[in-house]
C-alpha cells in the first residue's frame, strides 16, 4: 500500500469534471466496477475500523488516527474545495481520501500497524476521474448506471477488481457496447491452464431483438472475433474445456494479454 502526498490527491480531485455527465455515460461499465471495488475495500476497512455503521462512505483516518489533522494549508485547501462539490457523502469521501494521504505521508498511520489491505480510496478516485461522482438513494446512482448496495458481508466476500490501468478500463467500457443484453464470459481451461490463467476467454452475447446469440473469442488481434468453439464443443470436440467467469476475470485476462503483446498494440474499441 503505497503513500502519495495529499496535494497529489487534491490535484486529482480538482481535475474531476463533476458536472459533465457525458464521461459518466461513456465510462458506465468501468465506473460500476470501480464503485463495487470501493465498496469491497470499504467493507474490509470498516471491519478493521469498527465503522460498519458508516460503510461504504466514511473517513478511515477518523477511526485509525482520530486526533490527526492535516497541515493547516492542506486542511484549508481541502475545505475550500469540498464546499463546492456534491453531496455530504461525496464530500466525506473526498475528505477521507485527502486525509488518508496526509496521515500516511506524515507517518501517522504506519504500514506495520495496518492489516494487509489495499488502499481504501484508489478505486473511487479512479471512478471520479472517469465521470464524476454519485448520488445515493435506494441504489447508488453513477449517472449512467445504478448498482445495489448489497450488504457489508456480501461486499467483503466479493471478488476483487485490482486493475488500475486506464487501458483496461477503456476496454471494459467498450467490452459490451455492441451487445443487446447481458453478456456471459467463459475461460478456456485444461492441463496447465487453470481458471486464473486460461488458454483464452470467450463471450456469448445476444444480438438483435430475438433470442439469437453470437459466440466470440478475445484474440491476439486484441479484439473479439467470432468463434466456433461452443458448437464444436457440443459436437464432442472437448479436448479443451471451459468455465463461466466474471467480468472482473475477463478484464484481468484482457489486461495481461494486452501487456504481453506489447503496449504498442492497443485494444480496438470495436470490441
Amino acid at each position: 500500500m503505497s503513500s502519495v502526498s495529499p496535494q497529489t490527491v487534491l490535484g486529482r480531485l480538482r481535475a474531476v469534471a463533476w458536472d459533465d455527465l457525458e464521461p459518466a455515460f461513456a465510462h458506465g461499465r468501468s465506473r460500476a466496477l470501480l464503485m463495487r471495488e470501493h465498496m469491497r475495500r470499504a467493507a474490509l476497512w470498516a471491519r478493521v475500523c469498527g465503522a460498519e455503521e458508516r460503510w461504504p462512505f466514511f473517513d478511515v483516518t477518523e477511526y485509525l488516527a482520530p486526533a490527526f489533522e492535516p497541515a493547516p494549508e492542506v486542511a484549508a485547501e481541502l475545505e475550500e474545495y469540498v464546499r463546492r462539490i456534491g453531496t455530504p457523502s461525496l464530500r466525506r469521501v473526498c475528505r477521507g481520501a485527502v486525509r488518508w494521504a496526509a496521515a500516511r505521508s506524515e507517518g501517522r498511520v504506519e504500514p506495520s500497524e495496518l492489516p494487509e489491505l489495499p488502499d481504501p480510496y484508489e478505486p473511487v478516485l479512479l471512478m471520479f476521474e472517469r465521470g464524476g461522482g454519485y448520488s445515493i438513494e435506494e441504489f447508488i446512482d453513477l449517472y449512467g448506471v445504478m448498482i445495489p448496495y448489497g450488504t457489508l458481508d456480501s461486499n467483503a466476500r466479493a471478488a476483487p477488481f485490482l486493475s488500475s490501468a486506464h487501458s483496461t478500463l477503456d476496454v471494459l467500457d467498450a467490452l459490451d457496447a455492441d451487445a443487446d443484453g447481458p453478456v456471459t464470459y467463459y475461460a478456456k481451461i485444461g492441463d496447465g491452464f487453470p481458471r486464473d490463467s486460461p488458454r483464452g476467454i470467450l463471450r456469448r452475447r445476444p444480438v438483435g431483438r430475438d433470442t439469437e446469440t453470437l459466440d466470440e473469442a478475445f484474440t491476439r488481434n486484441l479484439r473479439w472475433e467470432p468463434t466456433e468453439y461452443f458448437r464444436r464443443h457440443a459436437l464432442g470436440h472437448n479436448e479443451v474445456d471451459h468455465v463461466r467467469i466474471t467480468e472482473f476475470e475477463a478484464a484481468a485476462f484482457i489486461e495481461s494479454t494486452t501487456k504481453g503483446l506489447g503496449a504498442s498494440r492497443r485494444p480496438s474499441h470495436g470490441l
